[in-house]
């Protein structure tokens, strides 16, 4: 996976990105359950995409329901994948399941 997109180890971790971002931060949400592990990959996919095009406008963080059970209870998700996108600490958007880059590129949409 691509640098520019932080993985946080448990949720003080998250908290810390969180807090150090300047900018909106897309957080995607993963598993580790054998039915969550092909779309969380791909998704990984799709998301340093959207992290290497939007360089320096978004922050974009890799979370692991498993390890940051806090923040995944915080934003409410249920499955993954699940992505939310946060300005200020604060939910604006929600998205669940897997999707393209076009997709995520949509869902950012008015919110960037």
């Amino acid at each position: 996976m691509a640098k520019q997109v932080h993985c946080p180890r448990e949720d003080a971790e998250f908290d810390f990105i969180l807090g150090m971002s300047g900018v909106p931060v897309l957080a995607y949400f993963t598993g580790t359950w054998p039915k969550a592990i092909e779309p969380c990959r791909a998704m990984d996919l799709v998301m340093s995409g959207i992290a290497t095009d939007c360089r320096g406008r978004l922050t974009v963080v890799r979370t692991d329901i498993t390890r940051c059970p806090s923040t995944t209870e915080r934003y409410g998700i249920t499955g993954a994948p699940s992505y939310v996108l946060l300005k200020e600490r604060e939910a604006v958007a929600h998205g669940t399941g897997p999707t393209t880059v076009t997709g995520v590129r949509e869902f950012l949409d008015g919110h960037l």
